[in-house]
């Protein structure tokens, strides 16, 4: 069987950056279970798998467009200390749920001055070429609840 839409697919994966760090991977974790064709994984990743059957071992580096995106500076704000009542101390990496005019989005604090806090929007990958090492470990068709969602 070849991964095509519609298909659970179990992947093992290694993640780097361009410098070749580790950023995540499924050892220890068990392999990754995705339903293909739903965007449930980054598109550049979904499209290096389709075709690939059991045992396929491969490399592929894909480019922010078909990861997460370039980052967009739009989503770097500065504000208030104060939008953060009822948090006492505010730190870098602290991430918040915000209301944004497409949902709740998490931002990420990048900058605490004062009282000013600098937040991000950004996924935090946005901007970053993916490595991926990835081996195929299973195929199987969706149930129709999986389908059902997504």
């Amino acid at each position: 069987m070849q991964i095509s839409q519609d298909n659970v697919v179990l992947i093992d994966y290694r993640l780097t950056n361009d410098a070749g760090e580790e950023i995540d991977s499924s050892e220890g974790h068990g392999p990754l279970a995705y339903l293909h064709g739903h965007n449930n994984i980054v598109p550049g990743l979904e499209q290096a798998l389709e075709g690939r059957s059991i045992g396929d071992t491969f490399k592929v580096s894909i480019e922010p467009a078909l990861g997460y995106g370039e980052r967009n500076p739009a989503l770097t704000q500065t504000l208030p200390s104060s939008m953060f009542g009822g948090v006492e101390q505010i730190a870098v990496g602290m991430q918040f749920h915000a209301q944004t005019d497409h949902g709740i989005e998490v931002v990420t604090v990048t900058a605490v001055e004062n009282d000013e806090i600098t937040i991000d929007g950004n996924h935090p990958l946005a901007g970053q070429t993916l490595h991926f090492d990835v081996t195929v470990r299973e195929i199987r068709t969706a149930t129709t609840e999986e389908l059902e969602h997504g």
